[in-house]
């Protein structure tokens, strides 16, 4: 799945997150502000996460894309499942876009395109998890659907040593295909 996506006379590449990609998406991790990053399991600045983040992909266990802008990254999405868990119908979702590509509809197109590997993939439910004064990202999850769940108090500890509050928030993708008919949508 390779698509071009057109904002405004900035075109994007929207496809597969593959190994030679290891070397932007370290560059394109360690652009962005720590604090974007606290909702992960693990530090994607690290070269050795994005290895193993990589080596998921290739053993299947993680669906990624990226979009370019030109050569440079400017995001990425991840959906993650664990196939032999007792919640193997779940997926996480995580995204990340580049600050400067924020509000010119990238990470709603990447969303719709990620739900939508997620759903064929046979995921049942979404989970997306963001520290709560993330709004922008929220809103766009809410917009898509998904509701809040929970809200983890002091969950992330940054290089600082600070805690931060991660929210959950969910999507049944049942639920929102229904819906989805019912408004024609």
């Amino acid at each position: 799945m390779t698509t071009t996506l057109d904002f405004g006379g900035e075109e994007v590449t929207v496809r597969p997150f593959v190994r030679s990609d290891a070397v932007e998406v370290a560059r394109f991790a360690s652009s962005l502000p720590e604090h974007d990053l606290l909702f992960l399991n693990r530090d994607i600045q690290n070269a050795r996460v994005v290895g193993a983040w990589l080596d998921a992909v290739d053993r299947g266990e993680i669906e990624s894309l990226i979009a370019l802008a030109g050569d440079r990254a400017v995001a990425t999405t991840a959906i993650v499942r664990d196939m032999l868990g007792w919640s193997a119908h779940v997926a996480e979702i995580r995204m990340l876009v580049a600050p400067e590509w924020r509000g010119k509809g990238l990470g709603r197109a990447l969303l719709e395109a990620t739900v939508g590997l997620a759903s064929e993939s046979g995921a049942e439910k979404l989970v997306a998890r963001m520290t709560p004064d993330q709004a922008g990202a929220i809103t766009l999850f809410e917009e898509a659907g998904f509701r809040g769940e929970a809200m983890l108090r002091d969950h992330v500890r940054d290089r600082a040593g600070q805690l931060h509050d991660l929210a959950i928030l969910s999507l049944g993708l049942a639920r929102a295909a229904g819906r989805s008919e019912a408004y024609g949508g």
